[in-house]
């Protein structure tokens, strides 16, 4: 019997995960119907942006969990991915901005916590989180913004 290859799992898992929680919860004519900030981006450009995010998250992933599968690290990789995909559900699918601001915040956090945790023993997955870090951090913004204009 083969052994599975954590890289190809955990990047199936993050980007699987994203791409089946992005479909089912598409921005609809409620979302295009909201007052946005001067900074939000093209639509287009959510896509492959997240595209590469979630691989990047599933490769620090595997790196984590061939190092200890049971860590304060991987504790931190599952929350942040459990709360990642709860965002979409929350603000497209119950039209709620301020419930998804209520998820991206800890999401956040969850991030910098593995960004911390991981630093001292794999940089490389502690750098691999830095971009997507940087992504939520402006989608909070951005999810405050809609919060305070509608």
């Amino acid at each position: 019997m083969h052994r599975f290859d954590p890289y190809l799992l955990f990047v199936l898992l993050s980007l699987g995960g994203g791409l089946l929680v992005g479909l089912i919860n598409l921005p609809d004519e409620w979302y295009q119907s909201l007052a946005k900030p001067w900074f939000t981006p093209p639509e287009r450009l959510f896509g492959p942006v997240w595209t590469v995010l979630y691989i990047l998250v599933g490769i620090a992933g595997a790196r984590s969990y061939a190092r200890s599968r049971r860590s304060p690290v991987m504790t931190a990789w599952i929350a942040q991915l459990v709360l990642n995909f709860a965002w979409s559900p929350a603000f497209f699918g119950l039209r709620s901005p301020g419930l998804g601001l209520m998820v991206i915040l800890p999401l956040l956090l969850t991030i910098l916590a593995f960004i911390g945790l991981s630093w001292k023993r794999d940089r490389l997955s502690s750098a691999l989180f830095v971009p997507y870090g940087l992504w939520v951090a402006y989608a909070a913004a951005l999810n405050g913004a809609i919060v305070f204009m509608n």
